[in-house]
């Protein structure tokens, strides 16, 4: 569980017409595998509980949130918070309904592609479950207690408290699994499915209610209005409601529900933001209440959208979700591969399947060759194309480890949302054979980070905490500067994008900083934002785009500043980044004009939207990314 918190070459377009993209053969084996996660499931007749009923009698199935990694190789099954053996009772509990919610989808999509009948069976035992969870109110209780006892208010404390008091994170998860079951059990057993309904209806009730009720309104953020009328503030949160609204409307739907998707995707839709040179690259961004937040757990914005544009036919989704994938995507993937948070400068560089599994989602919902293309680099994560250097999933025991830190050591603990995205991922890769298996070594070239604070001149602050409540100061401080500073910077072949990432302020007199290298000036930077609003903090860092980008093979980079500036780091981004695993290499473009590089193989070009509009020669246009085939 996480915290609840163009330019296209003339004439080539008549390529992409008549050309269609061949990826090599992928291994025929099945990927997925439900062991570790049939492991993680349990049994519970819980006792009476006022206002909380499912559909029939029997046990319920439920799921242990966490697998503790034994000395000896075994795994034991344990919940949430401490435990106290007296009670048998944790300060969260044993079960949750996020990963209840979630495993239940990987059950039904896991029938839906092999039609096991087990995995219908236990798809219904976890959905009994996850309805149990609901109260009358529509929202949902978070925790349940290794007797079936729900805790509404854990330790340490969720929020909402008492967790079915206000819409959250599990609410949403709800949705999307209630959406989902209801599609399949539509088809084979009516009248569960007609209990599903009912409490899909009652669970879209309490958005209406709590949510939807803000339809068209706007928050202040540092200046820009954002939607408020997302779940908890998050489209990340939204765009798991989203995946089940859909699937709901899909299958036939209310016209309530219909209304709540497109109001929810309208809300997501306008949370894209930068351009193909500017941060954060066509990204959506996942937090209603800061611009310079982005992390990759529960980043599903781009999937709801491909999901929300095919089932209202509405283009104007599908063109925000096109833009993070073909824009965002390939620069996280050559930056170092999917970190779990760019706030706003990458500074988690933990990784881990739930971030990873919304990438991988997000390319195959666009369905595009491109996309498709790109889908490639990210599943091989799973396997071994990460910090780490070793495989993350197990398909022979269907285990996902928990993450990767920074540093690239391994968390070989395998809960369950590891469990659970690994699988859809798994599920993913089984319904798509045609997507490559890439293996191999992996080399970036994306990316770079120079500290603020290593710079000649200025002086250095350490403020209490690095995080400032909506985002955080990269190396726990920064750089205090009312003059000239100059930097030390690794030289490249090739220029480089310089965003210095400066801390905006609301003022009538912001500080400006103008920017050269060996006597060339790159930009001139305002330091200046729009009016606080709800951002819990005055100010917001951002990455700012210089106009001119540092010269190849330049080893020096100074700023010159009137006013006092706060300076966090400096982005170095080159015109041409890469990946290469093993014989696979994957350029991406950031500069003004087409270029021809230096890469062995066979090469397919895309463009700002993942469109092919070139092939053999390794060609790489404005804002596009190329694959190369050795």
């Amino acid at each position: 569980m996480k915290p609840t918190r163009r330019t296209v070459l003339g004439g080539a377009l008549a390529v992409a017409a008549a050309s269609t993209v061949t990826l090599p053969a992928a291994a025929s084996t099945r990927l997925s595998n439900l062991a570790h996660l049939d492991f993680l499931r349990a049994s519970v007749s819980p006792p009476a509980a006022a206002g909380h009923t499912t559909y029939g009698s029997g046990p319920l199935g439920v799921l242990w949130t966490y697998a503790d990694h034994q000395a000896d190789g075994s795994y034991r099954r344990i919940g949430g918070g401490t435990y106290d053996p007296t009670t048998n009772t944790y300060g969260q509990g044993a079960y949750n309904a996020d990963d209840i919610a979630r495993a239940a989808v990987v059950y039904l999509r896991h029938w839906k592609l092999f039609h096991q009948a087990t995995s219908l069976q236990t798809a219904r035992d976890l959905l009994r479950a996850l309805t149990f969870l609901q109260s009358p109110n529509g929202n949902v209780v978070l925790w349940m207690q290794p007797d079936g006892t729900l805790n509404p208010s854990a330790e340490p404390v969720e929020l909402p408290d008492p967790s079915d008091s206000g819409p959250s994170y599990w609410l949403a998860r709800t949705v999307w699994a209630l959406g989902e079951g209801y599609d399949v059990f539509r088809r084979t057993d009516r009248a569960f499915a007609a209990f599903l309904r009912d409490r899909l209806e009652l669970a879209i009730a309490a958005l209406e209610r709590q949510v939807l009720i803000r339809y068209g309104q706007y928050n202040v953020v540092d200046g820009r209005r954002l939607p408020a009328w997302l779940i908890v503030n998050g489209a990340d949160a939204t765009s798991e409601a989203v995946l089940g609204l859909a699937a709901y409307v899909d299958a036939g739907g209310s016209p309530r529900a219909r209304r709540a998707l497109s109001r929810f995707a309208e809300g997501i839709a306008q949370m894209h933001a930068g351009s193909t040179r500017e941060w954060p690259f066509r990204a959506l961004l996942p937090w209603g209440e800061s611009i310079s937040d982005w992390h990759a757990w529960g980043a599903q914005m781009p999937s709801a959208l491909a999901a929300a544009s095919a089932t209202l036919n509405e283009t104007v989704f599908l063109t925000a979700a096109i833009g993070d994938t073909a824009g965002f995507t390939p620069l996280l993937l050559t930056a170092g591969g999917p970190d779990n948070g760019w706030l706003p400068t990458p500074i988690d560089r933990s990784q881990i399947a739930y971030g990873v599994d919304a990438r991988l989602q997000a390319l195959l919902a666009i369905d595009r060759p491109g996309q498709k293309h790109l889908a490639a680099f990210v599943a091989s994560w799973y396997f071994g194309a990460n910090r780490a250097g070793q495989p993350m999933y197990d398909a022979t025991t269907g285990r996902t480890y928990d993450g990767i830190s920074g540093d690239g050591v391994i968390n070989c603990n395998s809960g369950a949302e590891s469990t659970i995205h690994g699988q859809l991922s798994m599920l993913a890769l089984d319904a798509h054979p045609d997507i490559a298996r890439l293996s191999g070594a992996s080399a970036y070239d994306g990316l770079q980070i120079i500290e603020a604070e290593t710079a000649t001149g200025g002086a250095v602050v350490t403020p209490p905490s690095a995080w400032t409540g909506e985002s955080q100061w990269s190396n726990g401080s920064y750089l205090s500067l009312d003059g000239t500073a100059t930097w030390t910077v690794p030289p490249s072949a090739q220029p480089r994008l310089v965003l210095p990432v400066v801390n905006l302020v609301d003022t009538p007199t912001p500080a400006r900083s103008t920017w050269t290298s060996g006597g060339r000036t790159l930009g001139t930077l305002v330091h200046a934002c729009g009016p606080q609003g709800i951002s819990a903090a005055p100010g917001a860092l951002q990455p700012l785009t210089l106009a001119n980008p540092l010269p190849a093979n330049a080893t020096t980079l100074s700023t010159q500043s009137t006013g006092t500036a706060q300076l966090d780091a400096v982005l170095l981004l080159p015109t041409i980044s890469s990946l290469r695993i093993g014989t696979a290499t994957l350029l991406v473009s950031v500069d003004t004009r087409p270029r021809v590089v230096s890469a062995s193989g066979h090469a397919y070009t895309y463009d700002s939207s993942g469109r092919l509009v070139a092939r053999g020669k390794p060609l790489v246009v404005p804002g596009g990314f190329t694959v190369v085939l050795g």
